[in-house]
């Protein structure tokens, strides 16, 4: 029975994190069945994110409102819901809303299931669930690009969808019968004000500039999206200053350690996040390779950010986080520009040894500042810093994508042809050189940053 509760809630955050991964192998397949070039499928992807971006926020306010585990259950609803929907679509249109409903559940249940985790498991045993609950996320990643490149070449796209079908609802039934009764907690003056606006901020930006160079809108189309998604967000920062408790708190931006690594982390995010949506389409419209062949290749990626799990907290320990984050940031930078050199040719040992070093490279990053951003704010305000953390994590990422098709459009649109290798190298050099400019960021943070926690002034002041 102790195990039973990390178990359901592992299943469930495996899918989540798996469907993040798995659909970027199938762009190509998936825009060919509905009628649009692959690039146009960045809504699809943006989509997902904005959805988690937002609702993240008021996860842990509805837990608490309605029930951790009422919540839980009807984020795998909506889910799976979002999926079957997704495996039905048959226009841009259709497929963009439904992948915003799947993250709408997405974002419900990985933060509401940790929740349960941490309110239903005793202090003297949750190392090890978590231990259970955290594995699930480092493997989805992996299984996602070999599993769905193995999907659409030998059976259709449509099922890397419909497989979370039977997993959901068996989590469901499990979850009912399973998890305890987390009891309800008095809840705040929700800011649905605050909520709203932000939304329109995330979703604005977004959607304004993955739309901003496509064919079948206007130009001014994503210009007005990107205007009113800017207004949105200046008119929150105002709002945030005159309520007591707003949804994200924009003043912990005061806190100097905590500014700088998420300002850096984003920028590095917004560069290396477009990686997941240009290699797999690289890989199958520049190298002819079919989905399953890219999916093994591309998971590499995921395989190096598993490896840095292993040596994350005795680097930090020995140069510190500062030291850490700064190499990390140039080599992510140095392993995205390398593969503006790759051609039809080049052995695939190389493609998978870049690509294995550049999800090193992140994880080490994302692992440092992730830490930095909880541990440099007071303790009474670790669940703004993570709610912040998480949504500039989702938003960036979108914008990643969003800047990857922007540059592969206006490079197909002045060139008039189909998308060649040369336009994928441009995407790759613009994302690399942004991906450079997180070093300056990062080269802000004091050299004693996060030192009670990594160890590492206690280190050298022993010597």
């Amino acid at each position: 029975m102790n195990r039973i509760v990390p178990l359901i809630l592992a299943f469930a955050f495996f899918m989540e994190m798996m469907d993040s991964t798995v659909i970027a192998t199938s762009l190509p397949a998936i825009a060919a069945d509905i009628g649009v070039n692959p690039i146009t499928l960045k809504l699809a992807l943006t989509s997902y994110l904005v959805a988690l971006g937002m609702f993240i926020p008021v996860s842990g306010w509805l837990a608490d409102k309605f029930g951790a585990k009422r919540v839980f259950r009807l984020a795998i609803l909506v889910f799976v819901i979002g999926s079957v929907a997704c495996a039905l679509s048959s226009s841009l249109t259709e497929f963009v809303i439904f992948r915003f409903l799947q993250g709408m559940g997405g974002s419900m249940m990985t933060p509401v299931g940790r929740l349960v985790l941490v309110r239903s498991t005793p202090k003297e045993r949750f190392v090890s669930a978590m231990t259970l609950v955290t594995v699930p996320g480092l493997v989805g990643p992996m299984a996602g690009p070999p599993l769905g490149g193995f999907i659409t070449t030998y059976f259709s796209w449509h099922w890397i969808f419909i497989v979370n079908v039977p997993i959901g609802l068996l989590g469901i039934w499990l979850s009912g019968l399973y998890l305890p009764e987390i009891p309800r907690l008095p809840t705040p003056k929700m800011d649905w004000r605050g909520f709203a606006l932000t939304a329109i901020a995330a979703s604005g930006l977004v959607f304004g500039l993955s739309v901003i160079s496509m064919p079948a809108l206007p130009p001014a189309v994503g210009v007005l999206a990107t205007l009113t998604g800017l207004a949105a967000l200046f008119a929150y920062i105002r709002h945030a200053k005159r309520v007591e408790q707003p949804i994200l708190n924009p003043s912990l931006f005061k806190v100097p350690v905590f500014r700088v690594s998420i300002l850096g982390s984003t920028i590095f995010r917004v560069a290396t996040g477009a990686q997941p949506f240009l290699v797999p389409l690289f890989l199958q419209l520049g190298f002819g390779l079919n989905p399953f062949q890219s999916g093994m290749i591309t998971f590499s990626g995921a395989f190096g950010a598993l490896s840095t799990k292993l040596i994350a907290t005795r680097v930090l320990s020995a140069v510190g986080f500062r030291t850490t984050m700064i190499t990390a940031a140039i080599f992510g930078t140095l392993s995205i520009l390398a593969v503006a050199l790759f051609e039809p040719g080049t052995p695939y040992w190389l493609i998978v040894a870049t690509l294995f070093l550049g999800g090193f490279t992140r994880s080490f990053l994302f692992t440092s500042a992730n830490s930095l951003a909880f541990t440099s704010v007071p303790a009474e305000e670790a669940s703004q810093a993570t709610s912040i953390s998480s949504v500039f994590q989702q938003i960036s990422i979108a914008l990643g994508v969003a800047l990857a098709g922007l540059v592969l459009e206006s490079s197909y649109w002045l060139n008039g042809t189909e998308l060649s290798i040369a336009d994928f190298h441009l995407a790759f050099i613009v994302t690399g050189i942004l991906c450079g400019l997180s070093v300056l960021s990062l080269a802000a943070l004091p050299k004693t940053a996060g030192a009670d926690v990594s160890g590492h002034r206690m280190r050298n002041s022993e010597v």
